[in-house]
């Protein structure tokens, strides 16, 4: 099994937060539907909830999911010794499968692997040391991501719906701005239909489709028109010249939907 203590140790906050995002990007894979793309220099394709959703057979034995510092993920038994190298996830996620709607099934084992990510994360700040003001930063910057709970219910994507009355109309707006190599974040029109300059902090924490992470006013920035949501540039592989073409975006998510058998 990848990723005991033994293999790899991360010494810093700053190895601790990579190990962190990359763990947990492989669980977000896991347990989501869509696309992510480049993600923490991760790169990852097509959710793999389906696969996920086979492996967990309430038949089988006590299974735990694992994400890895690679980005992937693992469904598995728990490691025979005890204690183990690391915290182990919560055991037994396929025995309620079957007795739960999916996505409320979904949602519980998310809320689980938020909780074991953060007990490796502490795990190595323990095992080596990190002091009070080294903790504080390194969960500072692990809470500056939305948790898995909140990216596999919406929450996430939700906020980002709630904090930006955005429409085609702005939309095209923002591809206007294009020529200065990024788009306008998500803004909101005061009474005099202008832009209320007072607004456009509280856009700050408006988050990527894809990666989930948040807004940066020197990034590329786009909107998709049919589940108005906002994607970094990079995540979509969508640069300005190419959206100086586009009329409607979709983005990978919308234009690639499967409906479950």
């Amino acid at each position: 099994m990848e990723g005991g203590a033994a293999q790899y140790n991360p010494r810093t906050v700053e190895e601790v937060l990579k190990d962190f995002t990359g763990r947990r990007a492989g669980m977000i894979k896991a347990l989501t539907t869509g696309f992510w793309a480049t993600f923490h220099h991760f790169c990852l394709s097509f959710a793999d909830v389906e696969d996920f959703y086979q492996q967990c057979d309430p038949e089988k034995e006590n299974l735990c999911l694992y994400g890895y510092p690679s980005g992937q993920w693992e469904v598995n038994l728990p490691a025979e010794e005890v204690p183990p190298e690391l915290p182990e996830p919560a055991l037994g996620i396929n025995f309620a499968r079957d007795g739960m709607q999916e996505k409320e099934w979904l949602a519980l084992v998310a809320v689980h692997s938020d909780a074991w990510l953060l007990s490796v994360s502490f795990y190595f700040g323990a095992r080596f040391g990190f002091d009070r003001a080294d903790r504080k930063r390194l969960f500072n910057m692990m809470n500056d991501l939305p948790t898995i709970y909140e990216v596999v219910t919406g929450v996430a994507k939700k906020k980002v719906k709630d904090k930006s009355t955005v429409s085609n109309h702005s939309s095209n707006k923002s591809k206007s701005n294009s020529k200065a190599g990024k788009y306008s974040k998500p803004q909101v029109k005061d009474e005099d239909d202008g832009f209320d300059e007072e607004e456009e902090d509280e856009h700050g924490d408006t988050l990527c489709g894809a990666c989930g992470e948040n807004y940066a006013s020197d990034e590329f920035w786009i909107f998709c028109d049919m589940c108005e949501r906002w994607f970094h540039g990079n995540c979509v592989k969508i640069t300005p010249a190419k959206a100086e073409h586009i009329k409607q975006y979709k983005c990978p998510s919308c234009s690639n939907k499967r409906i479950r058998p």
